[in-house]
């Protein structure tokens, strides 16, 4: 990516939001890394969103963070486009993982600063003062997990700034979903930040998804998102409930646990969390062995186990 129409052009499909895998000691799995997104972009997804929620970043320094923002870049080259995480409660962080991204041709993701009582105008003007740091636009993410949810009034203020280029939507009420799709469709790129629910904003004209479950099972959530590309809902719809039973699971352990332990079971580079998030215990990790031995068991979920 090297300018803001490039990157209104590219950014639609099925990301996957992939995972930083961490050794026994918690240090960065670099190559593990680097197999994980050679894994799904072999597979055809479309982009990746690197050092998000779930990979990690609050646990991250600024530095492992620029880390990781120049070895996936190193790694994807211009194949697809690259969201990189960079959120942060530190403005001052925000802008030179903001700045950084940009220059290395992903696109930076920024949420509003999680600080307390901040104000919709507070939040509009750290966006307005961020556009300008990338060459490649900005991906606001509306993430309800912060303590912040962007009221669909507030994000039309940020959509019509200068620089921004798409929307990753956490809310994903019916209401805020009509109104974003309804005053914003082809204003900004819109994307359902959540795979455990998107065929609704797909059908309703989201332009893409990014998907955390999607290191686990990546092949199923290619087939189920290719469908309701196609228009094809009754499809999309019955292979989304072939690992309801999974998700039932990573909403009870954790969902970055739950991912990692099941890539682990299927001999990718799951890796462990980092604290404060745990791995899953013995106990845990045995109920999730079953599910995905029930998975297996249909030819429609493409899962393979390792031995």
């Amino acid at each position: 990516m090297k300018t803001l129409e490039e990157s209104r052009a590219r950014l639609r499909g099925l990301f996957n939001i992939t995972m930083t895998p961490f050794t026994a000691d918690h240090a960065i799995d670099f190559p593990g890394l680097a197999r994980n997104v050679e894994r799904v972009l072999d597979l055809g997804f479309d982009g990746l969103l690197i050092g998000g929620t779930y990979g990690e970043f609050p646990a991250l320094s600024t530095q492992e963070r620029a880390d990781v923002f120049r070895h996936v870049m190193d790694v994807v080259g211009d194949r697809v486009p690259v969201m990189l995480c960079a959120a942060g409660s530190d403005p001052r962080v925000v802008r030179e993982l903001t700045g950084l991204a940009g220059d290395l041709g992903g696109i930076p993701m920024v949420t509003p600063p999680f600080v307390s009582e901040v104000t919709d105008e507070q939040i509009v003007a750290f966006f307005r003062e961020m556009a300008p740091l990338s060459r490649t636009g900005i991906l606001v993410y509306n993430a309800p997990g912060i303590g912040i949810t962007l009221s669909p009034a507030t994000l039309e203020q940020i959509a019509d700034l200068p620089g921004m280029v798409a929307i990753k939507q956490g809310d994903l009420s019916p209401a805020a979903i009509d109104r974003i799709v309804g005053r914003l469709k082809d204003r900004i790129r819109l994307f359902c930040a959540s795979d455990l629910a998107f065929l609704g904003p797909m059908a309703a004209g989201f332009d893409g998804i990014s998907s955390t479950n999607s290191g686990a099972f990546p092949e199923l959530l290619l087939q189920s998102y290719r469908a309701i590309e196609a228009g094809d809902s009754a499809l999309a719809g019955r292979l989304h409930r072939l690992w309801y039973e999974f998700r039932a699971l990573a909403r009870q352990y954790g969902q970055p646990q739950t991912v990692k332990a099941a890539m682990t079971m299927r001999g990718f580079d799951g890796g462990a969390v980092r604290p404060p998030l745990q791995d899953l215990d013995a106990q845990e990790k045995t109920a999730l062995a079953s599910v995905l031995r029930d998975m297996a068991r249909d030819p429609d979920c493409r899962l393979t186990l390792a031995d």
